[in-house]
């Protein structure tokens, strides 16, 4: 099974990047990450496929 996620950043304080962690420790691997460019002030965009 996999999934896609839209992973974002924009500082240490404002991301997603606990969601992919969550998926990790359950046991989802990430199989694939690409980039998908920026979304204006400084928030970069990476789509992630996981699978388990």
């Amino acid at each position: 099974m996999q999934k896609a996620i839209i992973v974002s950043y924009l500082t240490e304080k404002r991301n997603n990047l606990e969601e992919l962690n969550e998926l990790s420790s359950q046991g989802w691997k990430v199989v694939s990450q690409s980039s998908m460019g920026s979304g204006g002030v400084n928030t970069v965009y990476s789509l992630v496929i996981v699978e388990k």
